[in-house]
């Protein structure tokens, strides 16, 4: 039996999310806290999440602070920031490790914004990809009489319809991002 379109929503609906955290993770020169969601500190000897860690806040728009629970495993943290690919070196005060966003550059920005279009790009080739996998699918069914040439129209246009939502979707974010990086 051929599957529904819902199958493919889902899909899409992952593939969106997927560009949302990466586009979180950019940073637009102002301090956001998803900038070191991938970052794992060696917690007695075991991989952890930073966030897990200590506390991550942003108490100015350009500062993001981290505050152990465990004193021990500040130099610890350090590390781990410095290893990562933030680009900020970390001020450790003893107590507080504290992340000092400085001001983008025009060039920078300019990179920023073409790295977010890029990302948008090539989730749009995923939403394109998928819609493609699905058509393919409901034209075998429809090879395999499963389905009417009907019913392959009706769906063909569906899918359409679900990727020109979702490429309007990715635009959006594209837009929205690019604004963030350029108005900070």
């Amino acid at each position: 039996m051929f599957e529904d379109i819902t199958k493919y929503e889902e899909k899409m609906t992952k593939t969106i999310r997927a560009l949302e955290n990466e586009y979180n993770s950019i940073r637009a020169g102002r301090a956001n806290p998803h900038v070191l969601d991938k970052i794992t500190v060696d917690y007695y000897g075991q991989p952890t999440p930073l966030q897990q860690v200590g506390n991550v806040s942003v108490p100015e728009p350009r500062l993001i602070q981290i505050q152990p629970w465990d004193g021990g495993i500040l130099k610890d943290i350090e590390k781990a920031i410095l290893a990562s690919d933030v680009g900020i070196t970390p001020n450790n005060d003893g107590k507080i490790i504290r992340l000092v966003f400085p001001e983008l550059t025009e060039e920078r920005r300019k990179l920023l914004t073409k790295e977010v279009k890029k990302k948008g790009e090539d989730t749009k080739v995923a939403i394109r990809n998928i819609r493609r996998d699905a058509i393919d699918n409901a034209k075998k069914a429809q090879k395999n009489n499963e389905i009417t040439e009907d019913d392959l129209k009706d769906f063909e246009n569906d899918m359409q319809k679900l990727t020109d939502k979702y490429v309007k979707q990715i635009d959006n974010h594209i837009e929205d991002k690019c604004k963030e990086i350029l108005t900070v």
